[in-house]
């Protein structure tokens, strides 16, 4: 007899729906899994077996098939260990699941353990977010996905302990009770005290580039010799981010549940991203891709910072796969059965020293790098990307003497509040308009501004002479907007210009 349960397939970002068909005949005892699996989906015959016989249940001694389909979507994963297990004993001969069940209005996905219990799977969220689309009603998860699966309105979460329950609550001996769905609130966090604005001595230049990357999302490079703070400033930077929206912590929850990063309870996150890979990190692992296409890290870093410290240190085809993120908020993957898209709309940090013995502008030491060097390691970053970094730092090196004072008063609340109110003015300014900060400006919303004659004026002289790119001047005019944004004024002046000027590269 051949039935049929459904399950998800993860595309991307997103889930499309899988068939689990299972026919159970009578023929010599075998078990095979059709329909493009990979290993983890083939090895799932020896993990159903076992939590069947181990849950007491008896398993068909005849020929078992399955097959997921559509057959030409790639199965990957041990999520479909709970939809096969409950197809192969609906199908089995003594009946054990009714049939008036709402088989065709349930999503089922979980992982068996041997013992019969479930364990958490990646990508619950976007599962359950094609699932209301499809107009399902209900969602068998694990237990430990429910929290992530019930922000989701629109259907009934149902979270599963073991497979027993689950064929119990099916039979209707032990209903489970479905999740109440979740209204999370998210605020604000200062957990990372140690980061606060206030330990920070010195470098009010570089803080003051932070607050203002920070109300305008825009990208950032620090140099500066060894021990000059350029890691510690990066680090701070999370502490003066406004809290995500509702909506930004829904986009950052389905990324992180696809790439299994998702941490706590697996519910929404709360905090921004911070992601720091080492400099030894692939393209692959920076950007995204693999034969089945993951998120990459800018990609994790959505909505958050992404910090690349020693930044001349990456390989450079790393760094050159950065261009289209960086322009675009976006990450566009294509393989030969099709092209994804993974959001990328995060805040590049990064750092690296001057030249290679890291001393070119330290006051007190002397550089030893020999012109040779110094041109080589200019090369190691292109024009190209340094064009689309919109805030360059200088950090210097700061006096022993000055790290043992007293904090100072303007701590990481004090510099946040002034962020939330400028980013306040910047969803106001674009409303409907799918932009969140200053730095996601199109051309036509640059001549939407508005500044003074003699802001233009300015404009004009220094782009002719510091010779900037279209892009370059365009950043520069974004620049200035969030820093009339942080002093609440609507007309971009000459001051504004001016302070924007000054942290582009000459």
């Amino acid at each position: 007899m051949s039935v049929k349960v459904f399950s998800a397939a993860i595309v991307g970002l997103g889930a499309t729906p899988v068939e689990v068909e299972a026919d159970v005949a009578s023929s010599l005892p075998s078990f095979t899994v059709v329909g493009l699996p990979d290993k983890a989906v083939e090895e799932s015959r020896e993990r159903v077996r076992a939590a069947i016989k181990n849950s007491g249940i008896p398993f068909p001694r005849t020929k078992v098939t399955v097959n997921l389909a559509p057959a030409d979507i790639k199965k990957e994963g041990p999520q479909y260990d709970l939809p096969i297990a409950l197809a192969i004993v609906r199908g089995e001969e003594h009946r054990l699941l009714p049939e008036q069940f709402p088989w065709e209005k349930t999503i089922i996905v979980g992982e068996l353990a041997l013992d019969g219990s479930l364990r958490p799977i990646r990508g619950v969220l976007a599962i359950a977010t094609a699932a209301a689309r499809l107009g399902m009603t209900y969602l068998f998860v694990p237990e430990a996905n429910a929290a992530e699966a019930a922000l989701v309105h629109s259907i009934a979460v149902i979270p599963v302990k073991t497979l027993v329950g689950c064929v119990e609550h099916i039979q209707g001996v032990k209903p489970i009770t479905a999740t109440t769905p979740t209204n999370p609130t998210v605020e604000s966090s200062d957990a990372l005290t140690q980061y606060d604005f206030a330990y920070i001595q010195g470098q009010e230049f570089a803080k003051r580039a932070l607050e203002i990357a920070a109300a305008g999302g825009h990208h950032t490079l620090f140099a500066g010799p060894p021990g000059s703070g350029k890691t510690i400033l990066a680090r701070a930077l999370p502490t003066i981010l406004p809290p995500l929206t509702f909506e930004e912590a829904l986009d950052a929850t389905r990324i992180h549940s696809i790439a299994g990063t998702l941490s706590g309870d697996g519910g929404l996150m709360t905090i921004r991203p911070f992601r720091q890979p080492h400099h030894t990190a692939s393209d692959v692992s920076i950007v995204g891709g693999g034969a089945t296409p993951r998120p990459g890290e800018v990609s994790l870093a959505h909505r958050g910072v992404l910090f690349l410290d020693e930044f001349p240190e990456f390989d450079r085809n790393v760094l050159e796969a950065l261009r289209q993120p960086l322009e675009d908020g976006m990450v566009t993957i294509a393989r030969a059965q099709g092209t994804t898209q993974f959001p990328a709309q995060f805040m590049l940090v990064a750092a690296q020293n001057p030249c290679p013995c890291g001393y070119k502008t330290d006051r007190e030491k002397t550089c030893v790098c020999t012109p040779s060097n110094l041109l080589k390691y200019e090369k190691k970053i292109s024009g190209p990307i340094l064009d689309r970094i919109d805030l360059f730092v200088d950090v210097p090196r700061i006096h022993v003497t000055i790290l043992g004072s007293t904090p100072v008063a303007s701590t990481s609340a004090t510099v946040r509040a002034r962020v939330a109110a400028a980013r306040t003015r910047q969803q106001q300014r674009f409303k409907g308009r799918g932009i969140l900060t200053n730095a996601e400006m199109r051309v036509q919303d640059l001549h939407a501004l508005s500044y003074t004659d003699a802001a233009h004026r300015f404009f004009d002289s220094v782009v002719q002479q510091m010779k900037l790119s279209g892009r370059g001047a365009a950043r520069i005019l974004k620049v200035a907007q969030t820093i009339a944004d942080l002093a609440d004024a609507d007309t971009i002046t000459e001051k504004h210009v001016g302070e924007a000027v000054q942290y582009r590269k000459r």
